[in-house]
């Protein structure tokens, strides 16, 4: 079983490509039995949860999800621990696998009930009610039910995702379990990373069910972890000089937002750029910057006059007046990877010519939207952005010939050739004006 920080290069399904997955399984010559081995997997964790403590709620729903919990259940039943099994489907509707479950739990000695006493108490709840396959909004009962779990301030494990949460874009269907542990398995699912997943979630823990990567097909999506993004970074040598670690230009800095500009070279130095210029379109240029005097402040006109850098940002605080329009023209037309952000992806949305002289570039476009900026970009709004930001991204990368950033919780990065990435990484503190959204 392997937790999420300790994920390298792992793959992200879609719920359509776990379950073709899953078939692809059941056609082996001898398949594994994948439900016990997802109930004996949670049961391991609960027990691990559980500590001490001893009595344990689970919920059974109506699909294999519901065939999950019980052989989790029967398993904790045999370690002694005090199970109560919510069942909420019926024998004759349950799959075949699950049913079979429900018949061992039962030849256990396993009893089911079908209300939750609220004055009862558990240690632990375990979420079997729905799984991936969930694709409606929740109602009656199970809505009612999912309420009163989180009311009740228990540690919950969820096993695949919480219940009432889309496991392709983190949106909660009406209400979702508010899990503190979730156990998926065979892969991780985007919905686990993105939108509302992390606070639905928890601590995300991933059962393989022994099936090997080198089984799973070729996937488009990945988590992209620490260990990656540090490999990329290059040991600087010894033997090293400022002309070597290269050089950004940055461009924006209109009167009244000359921070964002600051902001953004402040941010370069620190991330080890040789040398930073900043190109302000404020005419009132201060000479320095006091707290980071290493930044070559320039007017724009000069800025495109060094020969020697490696990259340009353009975005922070440009403001969106013509002689903006006219700047961020310029700097599309230059062969420099480009990195494109705040007004100047609000500018590429409302005129046609500039976005259509960025799909043409040869040169790298790295575009960075917060969800309106992206709405902004295909024309929609913020809410159906958030609403499915793995597809969002990839329409924008693939309509702007660009990389794509697209910020918020569990960013995705969407490259032209249809891959993504889901960065797991930031924190609520990043939402505030000059740090990224």
């Amino acid at each position: 079983m392997n937790n999420v920080l300790n994920s390298v290069n792992f793959p992200i399904f879609k719920a359509s490509e776990i379950k073709l997955i899953e078939q692809q399984i059941l056609n082996f010559q001898n398949p594994p039995n994948l439900m016990e081995r997802a109930g004996l997997a949670a049961a391991e964790l609960a027990r691990e949860l559980l500590q001490n403590n001893s009595s344990v709620l689970i919920l059974a729903g109506p699909g294999n999800n519901g065939g999950d919990a019980l052989v989790a259940a029967r398993h904790l039943k045999s370690w002694w621990f005090n199970v109560t099994v919510i069942f909420t489907g019926t024998m004759e509707n349950l799959p075949p696998d699950a049913a079979q479950a429900l018949l061992s739990w039962q030849a256990a000695g396993g009893n089911l009930s079908s209300e939750i006493r609220p004055d009862a108490h558990w240690d632990l709840i375990i979420d079997g009610l729905f799984g991936i396959g969930l694709a409606r909004d929740l109602s009656g009962r199970h809505l009612e039910w999912i309420k009163q779990v989180n009311q009740m301030k228990r540690p919950v494990l969820a096993l695949d995702i919480p219940s009432g949460l889309d496991s392709d874009t983190g949106q909660p269907f009406r209400a979702a379990i508010r899990a503190t542990h979730t156990l998926t398995f065979i892969a991780y699912k985007p919905g686990l990373f993105t939108a509302y997943g992390p606070d639905y979630c928890g601590k995300i823990h991933l059962a393989t069910l022994d099936i090997p990567t080198t089984q799973l097909p070729s996937a488009k999506g990945h988590l992209l972890a620490l260990q990656e993004v540090a490999a990329a970074l290059k040991p600087r040598p010894l033997n090293s000089h400022k002309g070597m670690l290269g050089s950004v230009g940055i461009l924006g800095g209109a009167k009244s937002m000359t921070g964002a500009a600051l902001l953004a070279g402040r941010a370069a130095l620190k991330c080890g750029a040789g040398r930073v210029y900043v190109g302000m379109l404020d005419n009132e240029v201060p000479a320095l910057d006091a707290l980071q005097p290493e930044l070559m402040l320039r007017a724009p006109e000069h800025l495109f006059d060094e020969e020697n850098l490696s990259c340009m940002v353009v975005g922070p605080g440009l403001g969106q007046s013509d002689t903006a329009l006219n700047w961020l023209h310029k700097a599309i037309a230059t062969d420099l990877p480009l990195i494109l952000d705040a007004d100047a992806l609000n500018l590429i949305a409302a005129h046609a010519d500039i976005a259509d002289q960025l799909k043409s570039r040869k040169a790298a476009n790295i575009l960075t939207p917060h969800p309106a900026e992206a709405g902004r970009l295909l024309g929609c709004s913020n809410h159906e952005i958030q609403q499915d930001r793995i597809g969002s991204a990839q329409v924008i990368s693939s309509r702007f010939n660009s990389m794509v950033v697209l910020k918020g919780a569990g960013s995705i990065c969407a490259l032209p050739n249809d891959h993504w990435f889901i960065n797991p990484t930031g924190n609520p503190g990043l939402s505030s004006a000059g740090m990224g959204d």
